[in-house]
């Protein structure tokens, strides 16, 4: 699933070519109408052409469109999808759902393998993304508003990172790697956490959020950029996908378990 770095990066692409621009027609293809849940894919197509996108914002792993008549379309990518500018001649790709065709002679494709992404439009985002908190980039998630919400957890770290009450945007990729900058065991009790080690993992997700957004995000399968490129921060990626490959830290092996239903991964030696 694209996260944080990944949206951001989509954002940053796409911005330039939407914003001021008007959205001219709308293209929801066959078997890709379930996209659309605040309304039914012809609705959304209604409610869409016509409006001007006023700016590109992002929450997490929301992409949030905001529209001249004071609503917003909400986008989350979910596992495979990705959102690709391009121009009205290029042909309908294979995972292609949907074409978004502006007034300025470009075109803003829905690629999505698994069909998971979705889409509202909605007078208050909350209404589209609710009990989500804070942005790991905003300023109220800061190292106090952690401590609270992991002192009252009791469930694995690992698992707390990726609960997007706590923090939004953070998923699979990044809690692993944030876990290891931190050399804190994902498994470890959020409760258990010291205010020490609450100030390493905050300062950990900031890094490893901020190396990959550097480089595009990470591909390991799906995730394509805003224009259609591979992220290049799987290089980078200390343990995630590494289980067998020795530690970059110690002279520990990596592991992969199952943690909360997810593969996680840690060096045993490094992070105890």
């Amino acid at each position: 699933m694209p996260e944080l770095p990944e949206v951001e990066t989509t954002r940053r692409h796409i911005a330039p070519y939407l914003i001021n621009n008007e959205i001219k027609d709308v293209l929801i293809y066959k078997g890709a109408e379930r996209l659309a849940i605040s309304h039914t894919a012809s609705e959304m197509i209604r409610e869409l052409v016509g409006r001007r996108i006023t700016n590109l914002e992002r929450h997490g792993k929301y992409l949030l469109f905001l529209l001249d008549d004071n609503r917003t379309w909400v986008v989350h990518l979910r596992m495979t999808g990705a959102l690709i500018i391009s121009k009205p001649i290029s042909p309908k790709q294979k995972y292609e759902r949907a074409r978004i065709i502006l007034d300025n002679d470009n075109v803003l494709l829905f690629d999505d393998m698994r069909k998971f992404g979705t889409w509202h439009i909605v007078k208050n985002i909350i209404d589209a993304m609710p009990k989500i908190g804070p942005d790991a980039y905003s300023s109220e998630f800061t190292v106090q508003w952690l401590l609270e919400k992991l002192s009252q957890r009791k469930i694995p770290v690992k698992s707390a990172l990726l609960d997007q009450k706590i923090v939004a945007g953070i998923g699979n990729i990044y809690a692993d790697e944030a876990c290891f900058d931190a050399g804190i065991n994902p498994n470890r009790s959020s409760n258990d956490l010291s205010l020490h080690k609450v100030k390493l993992l905050h300062g950990s997700i900031l890094s490893v959020l901020d190396l990959a957004l550097g480089n595009g995000g990470t591909t390991f399968s799906n995730y394509r950029d805003g224009y259609g490129r591979a992220g290049n921060n799987s290089i980078n990626a200390k343990v995630f996908r590494r289980e067998g490959f020795e530690c970059s830290r110690c002279d520990g092996t990596i592991v992969k378990i199952k943690l909360g239903g997810r593969g996680t991964h840690y060096c045993p030696s490094c992070q105890k």
